[in-house]
């Protein structure tokens, strides 16, 4: 097909680049920092959507409580009626590490040339990167938004240092083109942790209202975390 002139009809050269936003992680299980987090982010950054990609065997990390199945459907609880927020599954079907920068390589393939790919970290993964798979090739797919908090206050590595002197950008909505630049997403903070939750529940102690009602149901259903697994 060509372009189309006719008053009414959209000529593929008139899209708007698509905006795609990715937060990895365990979810073990997720929570509301999580969530209110990323929906935080997709609405201040304007995202199409954004894709909450739950690791499989993360590298650097302890090896998930509960399975890959269980921890997909919460977090597929968690967003249903989300439209901004989506599941994207593809690292719990690979059957290797979850490496960041096999996803981006993935993804990236599947976009436009032209669309933009914004990668979530928090401080501490952040912080962490000279440590992970082909780290430095992660920006030739995708710009970085990190996630700090106001009481962060540690300093990043010096592998890191020159890096953030070249690619930093002052305002997130700044940020242009497919990838390649780095900003800072100031976070509202929501003292609520995955590890804190396992501990209330193996304790016999309710998480009412650190997880969203759908996934307190699936956790009790299915008798997750409890002190007897």
């Amino acid at each position: 097909m060509g372009d189309l002139s006719p008053a009414g009809n959209v000529r593929a050269s008139d899209v708007l680049p698509r905006r795609i936003g990715v937060l990895g992680g365990t979810f073990d299980p997720v929570h509301i920092g999580h969530l209110r987090g990323a929906l935080e982010v997709a609405e201040m950054m304007a995202l199409d959507e954004l894709r909450l990609t739950p690791n499989a065997r993360p590298p650097h990390r302890d090896t998930p409580q509960v399975s890959a199945l269980d921890r997909l459907a919460m977090v597929e609880c968690a967003v249903a009626g989300v439209a901004t927020l989506v599941v994207d599954p593809r690292e719990l079907q690979r059957d290797k590490p979850s490496y960041t920068i096999d996803t981006l390589e993935l993804m990236r393939a599947e976009l436009a040339a032209d669309d933009q790919l914004f990668l979530l970290l928090g401080w501490d993964a952040f912080c962490g990167l000279p440590m992970w798979h082909r780290w430095e090739e992660l920006l030739q797919h995708c710009h970085i938004l990190v996630l700090q908090r106001p009481d962060a206050d540690s300093e990043p590595p010096d592998a890191l240092r020159n890096l953030l002197a070249a690619r930093s950008v002052s305002d997130p909505l700044a940020l242009k083109g497919p990838g390649g630049q780095i900003a800072f997403v100031w976070q509202t903070p929501l003292a609520v942790s995955a590890t804190q939750i396992r501990q209330l529940l193996a304790s016999g102690k309710s998480v009412r209202y650190l997880v969203p009602d759908a996934v307190l149901a699936y956790i009790d259903a299915h008798g997750l975390y409890r002190a007897s697994n």
